[in-house]
């Protein structure tokens, strides 16, 4: 993979197909005056299993990284046991490991080197002293409604929130100080954490950052984002070639829909940018649909523009792009789904960070709550969360990743 070296190439590379970007000056400043590798951080939390949506990240991570910026990735797994603490610091252990295997698979099937990426564990700074401070700091600054706005499409929304919640984007920004970053990439469902960033860091001392938004990858149903908590809005991506004909077989596509579509968005904004990486050339598209002969036989495609047309004017059927999207689903995962087969470590990270039967204990405990529970005097609900608590203070030092 070749490295660009001039600026304004660095810059349109970096900022190719993003959704939006909030301070690009920051980046074309450090292009252009200081003439050094632009920093650049993309957090995940390791919740769900994931999904096909990362491969649009892992994609403007190869551009990121063709244009010489240095890449961190933040397995952030505090973040993930301050989601409701769904799970123990130490499953989310496994599944941050989990995480690592399946970005490193998906950017060596992809053809990007991988060993220029730095991994780097929450919890490997985030319980420190200093960063607890600083915690405290942006919390004396920072309303709870700016707090809650921040977090309104990132984290779950009720009418009396956890203060983890509120906890949760104040942390994301004070990410970026942490791990010495010039710009942030995200989702653009992450635009209001950035704006908080953007707006607090400066009041406790901390430079402004960058900020660089990806289209959000639809999910299989009727609207909403691809998501790890929807089972049905997404395929996993070392999911079963069965798996992802039936999946895809039963996704919405209504005839001549090309605006709620999401069959037509992985194809323009995953399948199409991975042929240009591949082949280190924009415009490059090609989409083969082995249609039977009785209705008109295979064809082609090779402009996600003609494609689009020949759906909306229904002269492409629902099935026959369903099937075409199916085998090049197929085709992207087999070569990480050959990396997980053939690696043992990467299978038991799996298996310890998603025991089979968590989810049957997770809807008996969801069963026996109420409204009230989270009230002064829910004393089964506070018996069950002191002695989380007393757990975790016993793991806590053995939580960082390796």
């Amino acid at each position: 993979m070749s490295v660009h070296t001039d600026p304004t190439e660095q810059y349109n590379l970096i900022t190719k197909g993003l959704q939006e970007v909030l301070n690009g000056q920051i980046i074309k400043d450090i292009l252009e005056k200081e003439k050094r590798p632009v920093r650049i951080y993309l957090g995940t939390a390791p919740t769900g299993k994931p999904h096909c949506g990362y491969f649009a990240p892992m994609i403007k991570v190869a551009h990121f990284l063709k244009a010489g910026c240095e890449v961190t990735i933040l397995l952030a797994d505090l973040h993930a046991f301050l989601d409701n603490m769904k799970a123990t610091l130490e499953t989310v252990k496994f599944r941050s490991k989990y995480y690592e295997f399946i970005v490193k698979a998906i950017l060596k099937s992809i053809n990007v080197p991988i060993e220029k990426l730095k991994f780097v564990g929450g919890s490997e700074y985030q319980l420190s002293a200093e960063y607890t401070l600083d915690i405290f700091k942006i919390s004396n600054v920072v309303t709870q409604n700016d707090a809650k706005r921040a977090g309104a499409d990132v984290v779950k929304q009720v009418a009396n929130p956890l203060l983890s919640g509120l906890i949760y984007p104040l942390m994301q920004a004070l990410d970026e100080e942490y791990l010495g970053v010039d710009a942030q990439f995200g989702g653009v469902d992450q635009r209001k954490i950035f704006v908080l960033a953007e707006e607090q860091l400066p009041s406790i001392g901390y430079k402004k950052r960058a900020h660089l938004m990806n289209h959000m990858i639809p999910g299989l149903g009727q609207g909403g984002k691809m998501s790890a908590s929807d089972p049905n809005s997404k395929i996993d991506i070392v999911e079963e070639p069965k798996n992802i004909r039936k999946k895809v077989n039963s996704a919405y596509c209504a005839p001549g829909d090309v605006k709620d579509n999401s069959l037509l968005s992985f194809l323009e904004f995953v399948v199409q940018p991975i042929q240009e990486l591949l082949a280190d050339k924009d415009g490059v598209f090609k989409f083969d649909i082995d249609r039977p002969e009785k209705y008109g036989g295979p064809i082609s495609y090779t402009s996600i523009e003609q494609l689009k047309e020949d759906f909306q004017s229904e002269k492409l059927s629902p099935v026959d792009l369903k099937a075409g999207v199916a085998e090049k689903i197929i085709e992207l995962l087999a070569p990480i789904k050959a990396e997980y087969d053939s690696n043992p470590e990467f299978q038991a990270a799996e298996k310890a960070g998603y025991p089979v039967d968590q989810p049957k204990g997770e809807k008996k405990v969801k069963k026996v709550k109420n409204k009230g529970s989270r009230y002064p005097g829910g004393k089964p609900e506070g018996a069950a969360a002191e002695a989380e608590v007393a757990k975790v203070a016993e793991k806590v030092e053995d939580v960082k990743l390796e």
